[in-house]
């Protein structure tokens, strides 16, 4: 299992030698490390946590992140993880170029929105006695059982969730600068922390 943790940079576009535009999204991945093993005869499951961009300034490290001095720390359930040893550095030279990989981010938040954005429903008709009733939601229950029945869907947050995005190709690795180019859309904004599997 190969697990990265990299940061969103941005959204561009990439020509093939027939002049085709792919629209491409730009990865800055890793390099992370290694700073915790877990094995089933200790914690009952196999999984390796890894550590993302290092904090350099002093007054930020609290003493309970003794020898986890890291950004962000993110842990990946493994079969097996005798490969990789506490302190070891992964970077993107762990993927490679027409890799097919799962990316994990979370979703732009969109505040509260109403039901025409939020789940697509088609709103009022535009007939008399319709004034400022163009995108209400309309009927939100029935006679029986007299109240609003759970799941039913209505205005509220949108967006800020957990999303990923399945069978993504991998259409450039740049290992001095640790980028991947991976072919499509991720999830978030610019900046938005990234778990890429392959």
């Amino acid at each position: 299992m190969r697990f990265l943790l990299g940061k969103k940079l941005e959204m561009s576009q990439m020509f093939d030698e027939k002049g085709n535009i792919t629209p491409v999204t730009l990865i800055e991945a890793g390099p992370c490390v290694v700073i915790q093993k877990k094995t089933k005869s200790k914690e009952g499951y196999d999984a390796l946590q890894v550590g993302f961009i290092k904090i350099e300034k002093k007054s930020k490290i609290k003493k309970t992140m003794k020898g986890k001095e890291y950004k962000y720390i993110k842990e990946q359930r493994t079969d097996n993880n005798e490969q990789y040893k506490v302190g070891e550095e992964i970077n993107v030279s762990t993927f490679k170029e027409g890799d097919k990989v799962t990316v994990v981010g979370i979703s732009k938040g969109k505040g509260f929105q109403g039901g025409v954005k939020k789940h697509g429903f088609s709103g009022r008709n535009s007939s008399h006695g319709m004034k400022h009733e163009a995108r209400t939601i309309g009927s939100t229950g029935q006679r029986f059982p007299q109240h609003v029945i759970k799941g039913r869907k209505m205005p509220g947050r949108m967006g800020y969730e957990r999303v990923t995005v399945k069978n993504l190709k991998i259409a450039k690795i740049d290992k001095e600068n640790n980028l991947i180019v991976v072919k499509g859309a991720i999830p978030g904004h610019r900046g938005t922390l990234l778990e890429i599997r392959g």
